[in-house]
């Protein structure tokens, strides 16, 4: 597991403005995209939102760096497997 595993905190807003609080647990390079992972940070630790990673493609837009939603399935499956692997592999052995 990233020994960074924690460490950092970021808030993003959607949309319409509501913003959230995210963990970030790491961050991979595939295919020249970069993809950051994170958990929501709630304060109920038993919601659902508590244990769901969301995992973000990092763009460049006008030189600044952009979260974007991965709307492909496929794409979006193979990365969180990367992460899985990655985050929590030598505990699945």
């Amino acid at each position: 597991m990233s020994e960074e595993y924690g460490s950092d905190f970021i808030v993003i807003a959607d949309e319409e403005g509501n913003e959230y609080e995210l963990e970030h647990l790491d961050t991979i390079e595939d295919n020249e995209d970069l993809y950051m992972a994170f958990l929501p940070v709630v304060s109920d630790e038993d919601s659902e939102e508590a244990n769901k990673m969301i995992i973000l493609k990092v763009v460049e837009e006008d030189g600044e760096e952009l979260f974007e939603a991965i709307e492909d399935d496929n794409e979006l499956e193979r990365i969180y497997d990367i992460f899985m692997e990655q985050l929590f592999g030598d505990e699945q052995t």
